[in-house]
C-alpha cells in the first residue's frame, strides 16, 4: 500500500486483455523500448504477470519488477490495483543500472538455448558425430532423417552438403559449429549448432545436433473448396484445445523478436517475428473455421438489438488502429455521426474489422482508408473503402466464395472472412456487397436494417 506523502512517480492503466491504454512517459516510454505499442500488451515480462494475477485474483499486488532497458537494467516498486475493466499500475520506485557485459560462457549458453528452440532437427551423436538419436519437426526433413537413420555407421556429415566450408567432412567440431548446410530434401538453408558433450575433453561424451532454417517453411496453400471436407463438429472442437498452445507459441515468439530477454542477432528476431507472424495466421485460420460451421448450422440465426453503426465503425478503428499506423494507412472514421440499425452488435463487429482488416492488408503506405455511412430506404449502410489495386469484374463475382483470397496476390487468410461476413450479413436481414474499379481500390458496404 502507498504509505502517506510516498510520491507516485507514474502511473499506467490497462484494460481487461491486459493492454497498456495510457501510461505516463516513464512507464509508456518502458513499454515502447521493449517493443510494445501504446495501446498494446503490456511487454514487460514481469509487469505483465503481476497485471495478470491481480486482475485474474481481484487483489491489490505490490513488488519489484526488473526489466531490460537498452544497456540498462530497470527495477521498481510498483503497486497493481484491479479494477472493473483492467488494472491501475503505479510506479512507487525507480532505479536504472548499467547492464553487466555478458561474458563469453554466458553469449554461447544463451545462442546454445534459442538455437534448441528454433532448431527443426535435434540429434544426438556419438563422439565421432554419428547419429545415435534423431528428432525432427518439419516435413521437409523427413528424408534427410531416413538418410541419418540409414547411414550405416557414417558420420552425419557425409548426407550433406557444407555451403560455406571447403572440405566435405571438416577435421574438428569447431569448424562445423555455425556452419551453413544443404541437405536432401530440403530446398532451405540450414545453419548446424554443435554442442560437444563430456569432460574434460569437449566431444568425449558424444554431441547434440541443431539444424535451425534459415528461412520459414513456405506457406501451405488451402485445399480448393471442392476437396476441402472437413467433418462436423471439427472446428469448434479444435478451436479451444489449440486456442492455448498457438497463443503460447506467439507470445514467446514475440518476446524473443522484441529481445526482452537480452540481446540477440537481427538473423534470431527475424525469425521468431515470422514465428510470430506464423501462428496468428493459424489461430486466425482455426477461429475461421469455428465461425464457418456456426454460420453453416441448420438454424443459424443472430441476436437483433439496437446498435449504432457509427458506433461500431469507431470500435472497429480503434482496435485496428496500430496494425494500421504500422502500415502507415490512415483510416478515417464517421466521427460524430450516428446510424440507427438493428444487429447483433458482436456480429456487425466482427464483419467491419473483417473489411478494415482487409483495407489495411492491400492498401499502399501512405494511403487512407475510408469509413463512410448512408441509407437506402429501410437499410443502414456502413462502406469500407480503400485505395488498394481493386477488383477485376471476375473478381468481384468470386471474392465472397468460400475460401477465395481475395485474387489480391499471394497475402491473406483462410479465403472465409468474407464468405463467413456475406452469410452473417444476410443472417441479420441485410447484404455485404462491393463495387471496385481495377487501380482505384475497392469499396465493401454492409447493409442492415436501420432503425428510425
Amino acid at each position: 500500500m502507498v504509505l502517506a506523502g510516498t510520491a507516485v512517480l507514474a502511473r499506467a492503466r490497462t484494460d481487461g486483455a491486459d493492454r497498456m491504454v495510457e501510461a505516463d512517459e516513464l512507464l509508456a516510454g518502458l513499454q515502447r523500448r521493449c517493443g510494445g505499442d501504446m495501446p498494446g500488451t503490456v511487454a514487460v515480462p514481469q509487469l505483465l504477470e503481476v497485471v495478470r494475477k491481480s486482475r485474474n485474483l481481484g487483489l491489490r499486488l505490490a513488488r519489484t519488477i526488473e526489466a531490460l532497458d537498452g544497456d540498462e537494467i530497470v527495477r521498481a516498486w510498483i503497486e497493481v490495483l484491479p479494477g472493473d475493466d483492467g488494472c491501475l499500475v503505479e510506479v512507487i520506485n525507480w532505479s536504472a543500472t548499467p547492464r553487466p557485459p555478458e561474458t563469453d560462457h554466458e553469449a554461447a549458453a544463451r545462442r546454445i538455448a534459442i538455437d534448441r528452440d528454433m532448431a527443426d532437427l535435434t540429434a544426438r551423436l556419438d563422439p565421432e558425430q554419428r547419429p545415435l538419436t534423431v528428432e525432427v519437426n518439419a516435413p521437409d526433413l523427413a528424408e534427410f532423417e531416413r538418410a541419418l537413420q540409414q547411414g550405416g555407421g557414417q558420420p552425419w556429415t557425409a548426407s550433406v552438403t557444407f555451403t560455406d566450408l571447403a572440405e566435405r567432412r571438416p577435421a574438428h567440431w569447431r569448424l562445423l559449429d555455425g556452419a551453413r548446410c544443404r541437405v536432401p530434401g530440403s530446398s532451405r538453408d540450414w545453419t548446424v549448432t554443435l554442442v560437444p558433450l563430456g569432460r574434460p575433453e569437449p566431444g568425449s561424451a558424444g554431441f547434440e545436433l541443431l539444424l535451425v532454417a534459415d528461412a520459414p517453411l513456405p506457406e501451405v496453400q488451402l485445399a480448393p473448396p471442392e476437396q476441402a471436407s472437413l467433418p462436423p463438429g471439427f472446428g469448434r472442437e479444435l478451436t479451444p484445445v489449440l486456442r492455448q498452445p498457438i497463443a503460447r507459441i506467439i507470445a514467446n515468439a514475440e518476446t524473443i523478436r522484441a529481445r526482452l530477454a537480452g540481446p540477440l542477432a537481427d538473423e534470431y528476431s527475424d525469425y521468431a517475428a515470422d514465428i510470430a507472424t506464423a501462428g496468428q495466421h493459424l489461430l486466425s485460420m482455426i477461429e475461421d473455421l469455428s465461425d464457418l460451421e456456426v454460420v453453416e448450422a441448420e438454424g443459424f440465426t443472430t441476436a437483433p438489438d439496437s446498435i449504432d453503426l457509427a458506433d461500431v465503425a469507431r470500435r472497429a478503428v480503434g482496435i485496428l488502429g496500430v496494425r494500421a499506423r504500422a502500415k502507415d494507412i490512415t483510416l478515417i472514421t464517421p466521427d460524430g455521426q450516428h446510424q440507427p440499425a438493428i444487429g447483433e452488435f458482436r456480429r456487425v463487429l466482427q464483419v467491419l474489422l473483417n473489411l478494415v482488416g482487409n483495407a489495411i492488408n492491400y492498401s499502399p503506405a501512405g494511403s487512407a482508408v475510408t469509413l463512410s455511412l448512408g441509407r437506402d430506404g429501410e437499410r443502414a449502410l456502413v462502406t469500407v473503402g480503400d485505395e488498394g489495386p481493386g477488383l477485376s469484374p471476375e473478381q468481384q463475382g468470386r471474392v465472397f466464395e468460400k475460401f477465395e483470397r481475395l485474387g489480391r496476390g499471394s497475402e491473406g487468410g483462410s479465403g472465409l472472412g468474407l464468405y463467413i461476413s456475406r452469410r452473417l450479413a444476410r443472417a441479420m436481414g441485410g447484404d455485404l456487397t462491393v463495387e471496385s474499379v481495377p487501380g482505384s481500390g475497392a469499396r465493401f458496404t454492409l447493409a442492415v436494417p436501420a432503425s428510425d
